[in-house]
């Protein structure tokens, strides 16, 4: 109970309505709707031991119908987050603290923008965040943790009082373009050659198919689990998302999926897997069991560009890091995450780190800004 209003706390998202939790938001991301995050937990990629438990916060309406939700989970670690915050549990640790579990507001493995408070009336927010706040109090969390905000909610958590992050991703913009000829015509000369040369030598002797809805079928999905597990096992060691959650997600929302494929000799070898929203193409996973020059940059971003400007799509959000991104047209942009920390010292320290940290990342992205490959005036 935060005030007036009744929060209750349910142990799925897919245990509500499709269509009031869908409500809740003008359905442009894909990462919070039902469909996504119901998919996570019935293929058991969130749950069981995971270390994410699902505890979504719920806030019914006079009518009855949701009017605010939370997507939370309890975590006992910090993998799959993107927003690193291991050096801060190990102070804690050290200073004889304990730092899990927590409370991560997010969508799971996400690292895209989007709300984090799902509600159309924002006098909801406040409360929602307080019960966020008692909830940690009362099952002895250290502290809970919103990543990857869309930038509309930032003054949100700003007015309850949590503690503000930054980082930086790389986006393209589409400023207009009409095909991908119009965005090489805005880069330098030499980058526009270099982007050329390396768009012929990915699609030599590679046959590229870009899939979604009804023509991505289990005989993609196999193909592109062997993909996901080799990139996975490579990178962090444990894939997070199960061979279940590729169909599910194929059955609950293929036509926000865009999966490109590149063939060789009517097989395929390598994938990169897309989500569609309203304004923007989402780049998630990708994979390869055979390495052909510039394939990466081929499958995750400049295809991307071409289905963003055929979509009419304002921006491609092309995931967590990657410097490499900056050279093909991927512009540094401020991300953003907010933290409450239970401890009051603790919470003072990390504001404190915080501050410097943010002034740093101002400057990293001020520094890459000024060396994107456009044409200069």
């Amino acid at each position: 109970m935060t005030g007036r209003h009744e929060v209750r706390m349910a142990s799925s998202v897919g245990g509500q309505s499709a269509a009031a939790w869908d409500g809740l938001t003008d359905g442009g991301n894909p990462f919070v709707s039902h469909a996504f995050l119901s998919a996570l937990e019935d293929s058991g990629s969130v749950g069981g031991r995971s270390g994410w438990q699902a505890v979504p916060l719920l806030i019914d309406g006079s009518d009855g119908q949701l009017a605010a939700a939370l997507p939370a989970y309890v975590k006992t670690h910090s993998q799959g987050e993107y927003v690193f915050d291991h050096s801060w549990a190990d102070a804690w640790h050290r200073a004889g603290g304990r730092y899990y579990p927590k409370l991560q507001i997010a969508a799971p493995f996400t690292p895209a923008t989007g709300p984090r408070i799902l509600t159309r009336d924002p006098a909801l927010a406040l409360p929602m965040l307080r019960a966020a706040e008692q909830l940690c109090a009362a099952q002895g969390l250290s502290s809970a943790h919103a990543t990857f905000i869309e930038p509309d909610q930032i003054a949100l958590f700003e007015a309850a009082g949590w503690l503000i992050r930054s980082d930086i991703q790389f986006h393209w913009e589409n400023r207009g373009y009409q095909c991908f000829d119009d965005f090489l015509a805005a880069l330098s000369s030499a980058k526009r050659k270099n982007l050329r040369k390396e768009r012929a030598a990915a699609q030599a002797g590679v046959e590229i198919r870009a899939l979604s809805g009804a023509e991505i079928r289990e005989v993609h999905w196999d193909a592109f689990w062997h993909f996901y597990q080799d990139t996975g096992l490579r990178k962090w060691g444990t894939p997070y998302l199960t061979r279940e959650a590729f169909s599910l997600l194929g059955e609950r929302m293929a036509e926000r999926i865009l999966l490109i494929l590149a063939y060789a000799d009517g097989e395929p070898f390598a994938g990169a897997l897309n989500f569609i929203g309203r304004d923007a193409l989402y780049g998630r996973y990708w994979g390869a069991l055979a390495d052909k020059p510039f394939l990466h940059f081929e499958l995750c971003y400049y295809q991307a560009i071409d289905a963003a400007i055929a979509m009419g799509l304002s921006r491609v959000e092309a995931g967590a890091q990657g410097g490499h991104k900056l050279a093909r047209g991927y512009e540094p942009v401020q991300t953003w995450s907010a933290h409450y920390i239970v401890h009051e010292g603790f919470r003072e320290a990390i504001a404190d780190f915080l501050k410097r940290e943010r002034a740093g990342v101002a400057q990293d992205q001020a520094f890459l800004g000024e060396r994107t490959p456009f044409r200069k005036e």
